[in-house]
C-alpha cells in the first residue's frame, strides 16, 4: 500500500442499503444466480445440503481463530494445507447458530466421520485434503465478485465512486485478504440460511424455489420498468407465462424428481408458487404471502449491506 486510505472514501452501510433498495433490479440477478448456485453445488456434495453446511461452519471456525489474532492468510495458504484441524466439535453450538437440532447435527456429523469427510486422531479433528479442495470457494468467489462489480458500477452511475473494479481485479484481491473476506461472507451466510430455514423449514425447499425464482429473472420477456426492491418484487411475480416443470427443476438441483414433487407441492399450498393446467410452475406469490416474504427479504438485504460494506471497504483499501 503506497498511501493511508481515506477515511472519508469509504461508503457508509446506511448508504450501502439505499443503493441496494433502489437499484435491487440492477442486483437481484446476480445475488439470486450466486445463492442458486450454492445450494445447488451445496447439495451435490453430499446429496444433504446441512452436511455441507456443517462442513463449512467447521473450517469458518479457523477463519474465525485468525480473524481473533489479527493473521491475515490468502487463498493460495488457505488451501494448500493437507487438512484443517479443528479444536472440537461443539454440537450445541453448531445447533444454535446454524438452527439445526442438535441430535440431527450429531447424526450428521458421525455420518461425515463415516465418509472419511472429518477425521480424528485422538483428541484432534481434521477436515481432509478431498473435502478442502472440494469445497474450495472458486465459484462462490466468482459469483460475489459479479455481485460487488454491479454493486461498484450503480456507486460510479450515482458519483458515489470513481473507479470500476473488474470482476477479476474484485476476485483478486478478495484473495489476497482470503481469510478476512472468507469469514465476512460465511457470517453473512449462515445468517441468510438460518433465516430461510425458519420460514421454509427445510433449505432443499428453498433450493427448488430458487429455481423457480431464477428462470423468471432470467426470463428474456421480463423486463423491470422500476429498479427500487418493492415495484421489483411486484412486477416479476407472474411475469414468466411459461413456467418450469418437475423434471427439469430435479435435473437442475440434483434432488429426485419425486423428492422436488412433494417439495413444490409445499410451496404451492404455501402461496409461493403458482401451477398451471399444464403442471408447469412458476413464481407468483399471492399478496398475503409477499406481505410476510418483503420483511424477510429486507432483513436480508439490510444483512448484505452490512457484509458489501466489509469487504467493498476493504477491495477500495487492498486497491487504492
Amino acid at each position: 500500500m503506497n498511501t493511508l486510505p481515506s477515511i472519508s472514501e469509504h461508503i457508509d452501510q446506511n448508504v450501502i442499503n439505499k443503493v441496494i433498495e433502489d437499484n435491487f433490479a440492477a442486483l437481484a440477478p446476480s445475488f439470486y444466480t450466486l445463492a442458486s448456485n450454492w445450494f445447488v453445488r451445496a447439495y451435490d456434495h453430499y446429496k444433504d445440503i446441512d452436511k455441507f453446511i456443517i462442513i463449512i461452519y467447521l473450517i469458518n471456525q479457523d477463519l474465525i481463530y485468525f480473524r481473533q489474532n489479527g493473521i491475515k492468510i490468502d487463498y493460495n495458504t488457505f488451501y494448500k494445507d493437507n487438512s484443517i484441524e479443528i479444536n472440537k466439535i461443539n454440537i450445541s453450538d453448531i445447533s444454535k447458530d446454524l438452527g439445526v437440532p442438535k441430535e440431527s447435527i450429531r447424526r450428521k456429523v458421525l455420518e461425515l466421520e463415516k465418509l472419511g469427510v472429518i477425521k480424528r486422531s485422538g483428541k484432534k479433528i481434521f477436515i481432509v485434503r478431498d473435502t478442502l479442495y472440494s469445497v474450495r470457494a472458486t465459484n462462490t468467489l466468482t459469483e460475489i465478485a459479479t455481485i460487488l462489480h454491479e454493486f461498484n458500477k450503480i456507486l460510479k452511475k450515482e458519483k458515489l465512486a470513481i473507479e470500476v473494479y473488474s470482476v477479476d481485479e474484485i476476485v483478486s484481491a478478495m484473495k489476497e485478504n482470503f481469510s478476512y473476506c472468507w469469514y465476512q461472507f460465511n457470517k453473512f451466510w449462515f445468517i441468510y440460511v438460518k433465516r430461510w430455514r425458519e420460514e421454509l423449514k427445510d433449505l432443499e425447499v428453498f433450493s427448488i424455489g430458487m429455481v423457480i425464482l431464477i428462470n423468471a429473472i432470467k426470463n428474456k420477456e421480463f423486463t423491470p420498468k422500476k429498479s427500487n426492491m418493492n415495484t421489483y418484487r411486484k412486477e416479476i411475480m407472474g411475469s414468466d407465462k411459461r413456467g418450469v416443470n418437475a423434471m427439469s427443476v430435479a435435473d437442475i438441483t440434483g434432488i429426485p424428481r419425486p423428492t422436488v414433487v412433494r417439495k413444490l407441492k409445499y410451496l404451492i399450498e404455501r402461496k409461493f408458487l403458482h401451477i398451471n393446467e399444464k403442471k408447469l410452475i412458476s413464481y407468483n406469490e399471492e399478496y398475503s404471502r409477499k406481505k410476510k416474504t418483503d420483511k424477510l427479504l429486507k432483513a436480508n438485504m439490510l444483512s448484505l449491506s452490512y457484509f458489501i460494506y466489509k469487504i467493498f471497504n476493504q477491495i477500495r483499501i487492498i486497491n487504492p
